[in-house]
This record gives structure tokens, C-alpha cells and sequence, in this order.
């Protein structure tokens, strides 16, 4: 079965979430972390926006939760 998104999980939005509230931080405090906007961190967990692999990276060292996965070709 071929992943959605180019190399994230269907449920990436949720993992966000739900990561970013076990460690008690607000889309700011994450924001913040990866040097991106509060909207971005929103977008990422509504699934509204085609994700960056940069970003992603960057949300699993601040979040501690894998992300992203490899795409076999």
C-alpha cells in the first residue's frame, strides 16, 4: 500500500496533535521550536497543507514522535 503525502503517515495530523499535547505544548510553544508561525503548526494538524519534509524533521525532534517514513521505490 502506497503512503499519503509523499512519505507521511495517513494519521500524521493526529500523531502532531496528539505528541504535541502529551508533552503539554500549545501550536505556539511548537511554533516557536521550529521557528515557524502558530497557522503553520494549525495547518499541519488539520492536514490542510501538503507537508515539507524540513518542517516534519523539525516537529519530530521538538515533539519526539517519528513523522516521516520511507518510501520504497
Amino acid at each position: 500500500m502506497r503512503k499519503l503525502d509523499e512519505g507521511t503517515e495517513p494519521d500524521t495530523p493526529r500523531q502532531i496533535q496528539r505528541a504535541r499535547l502529551g508533552k503539554k505544548m500549545s501550536k505556539p510553544d511548537l511554533a516557536n521550536q521550529i521557528n515557524q508561525r502558530p497557522q503553520v503548526v494549525s495547518e499541519y494538524e488539520n492536514g490542510k497543507v501538503v507537508p515539507n519534509q524540513t518542517v516534519l524533521a523539525k516537529m519530530e525532534k521538538a515533539i519526539g514522535v517519528k513523522l516521516r517514513v520511507k518510501i520504497r521505490k
